[in-house]
Protein backbone atom coordinates (compact mmCIF):
# COMPACT_ATOMS: atom_id res chain seq x y z
CA UNK A 1 0.00 0.00 0.00
CA UNK A 2 1.30 3.43 -0.83
CA UNK A 3 -0.14 5.02 2.32
CA UNK A 4 1.25 4.38 5.79
CA UNK A 5 -0.77 1.87 7.83
CA UNK A 6 -0.91 2.08 11.61
CA UNK A 7 0.95 -0.71 13.45
CA UNK A 8 -2.33 -2.34 14.51
CA UNK A 9 -3.67 -2.33 10.93
CA UNK A 10 -6.77 -0.32 11.78
CA UNK A 11 -6.08 2.81 9.75
CA UNK A 12 -4.12 4.17 6.84
CA UNK A 13 -3.06 7.81 6.62
CA UNK A 14 -3.87 10.17 3.74
CA UNK A 15 -3.01 13.86 4.02
CA UNK A 16 -2.30 13.39 7.72
CA UNK A 17 -5.79 12.03 8.42
CA UNK A 18 -6.65 8.51 9.63
CA UNK A 19 -8.98 6.42 7.46
CA UNK A 20 -10.34 3.11 8.71
CA UNK A 21 -9.17 -0.04 6.96
CA UNK A 22 -11.54 -2.79 5.83
CA UNK A 23 -12.29 -5.54 8.31
CA UNK A 24 -9.46 -8.09 7.92
CA UNK A 25 -11.83 -10.90 8.94
CA UNK A 26 -13.72 -10.62 5.63
CA UNK A 27 -12.99 -13.43 3.22
CA UNK A 28 -11.17 -12.37 0.07
CA UNK A 29 -14.22 -13.24 -2.04
CA UNK A 30 -16.53 -11.16 0.19
CA UNK A 31 -14.10 -8.24 0.25
CA UNK A 32 -13.81 -8.26 -3.56
CA UNK A 33 -17.58 -8.43 -3.95
CA UNK A 34 -18.06 -5.48 -1.61
CA UNK A 35 -15.32 -3.48 -3.36
CA UNK A 36 -17.02 -4.12 -6.71
CA UNK A 37 -20.31 -2.88 -5.23
CA UNK A 38 -18.55 0.18 -3.82
CA UNK A 39 -16.90 1.04 -7.14
CA UNK A 40 -20.20 0.61 -9.00
CA UNK A 41 -21.97 2.88 -6.51
CA UNK A 42 -19.20 5.50 -6.82
CA UNK A 43 -19.54 5.43 -10.60
CA UNK A 44 -23.28 5.92 -10.17
CA UNK A 45 -22.64 8.94 -7.93
CA UNK A 46 -20.72 10.53 -10.81
CA UNK A 47 -23.44 9.67 -13.34
CA UNK A 48 -26.28 11.01 -11.16
CA UNK A 49 -24.98 14.51 -10.52
CA UNK A 50 -27.99 16.11 -12.26
CA UNK A 51 -30.63 13.97 -10.53
CA UNK A 52 -30.90 14.61 -6.77
CA UNK A 53 -33.05 11.55 -6.07
CA UNK A 54 -30.75 9.15 -7.92
CA UNK A 55 -27.71 10.82 -6.36
CA UNK A 56 -29.13 10.24 -2.89
CA UNK A 57 -29.69 6.55 -3.68
CA UNK A 58 -26.18 6.15 -5.11
CA UNK A 59 -24.60 7.81 -2.06
CA UNK A 60 -26.62 5.52 0.20
CA UNK A 61 -25.22 2.52 -1.70
CA UNK A 62 -21.67 3.86 -1.21
CA UNK A 63 -22.35 4.17 2.51
CA UNK A 64 -23.83 0.66 2.72
CA UNK A 65 -20.78 -0.85 1.01
CA UNK A 66 -18.38 1.02 3.29
CA UNK A 67 -20.29 -0.15 6.36
CA UNK A 68 -20.22 -3.75 5.09
CA UNK A 69 -16.46 -3.44 4.51
CA UNK A 70 -16.02 -2.18 8.07
CA UNK A 71 -14.74 1.23 6.98
CA UNK A 72 -17.73 3.00 8.55
CA UNK A 73 -20.25 2.14 11.21
CA UNK A 74 -19.42 -0.05 14.19
CA UNK A 75 -15.73 -0.79 14.60
CA UNK A 76 -14.53 -4.27 13.71
CA UNK A 77 -12.01 -4.61 16.54
CA UNK A 78 -13.08 -5.89 19.92
CA UNK A 79 -10.66 -4.40 22.45
CA UNK A 80 -12.83 -1.38 23.27
CA UNK A 81 -10.53 1.24 21.75
CA UNK A 82 -12.47 4.16 20.28
CA UNK A 83 -12.78 4.85 16.59
CA UNK A 84 -10.41 7.55 15.34
CA UNK A 85 -11.60 7.51 11.73
CA UNK A 86 -11.00 10.85 9.99
CA UNK A 87 -9.02 12.22 12.95
CA UNK A 88 -5.79 14.06 12.17
CA UNK A 89 -3.05 11.60 13.05
CA UNK A 90 -1.13 14.21 15.07
CA UNK A 91 -4.24 14.57 17.30
CA UNK A 92 -4.74 10.83 17.73
CA UNK A 93 -3.42 8.00 19.86
CA UNK A 94 -1.07 7.26 16.92
CA UNK A 95 0.83 10.56 17.15
CA UNK A 96 4.04 8.99 18.54
CA UNK A 97 4.05 6.40 15.75
CA UNK A 98 3.44 9.16 13.19
CA UNK A 99 6.28 11.28 14.53
CA UNK A 100 8.62 8.30 14.27
CA UNK A 101 7.71 7.98 10.56
CA UNK A 102 8.31 11.68 9.98
CA UNK A 103 11.74 11.36 11.59
CA UNK A 104 12.69 8.54 9.20
CA UNK A 105 12.60 10.85 6.19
Amino acid sequence: MRYPVTPDGRYFVVRRRLWRMSDPRLSEARRKSLLNSLMEARRDVEKCQGDPDQLKLARARVNEAKIALGERGPVWWEDGRPDENRVFVQNSSYKTWWRSLENET
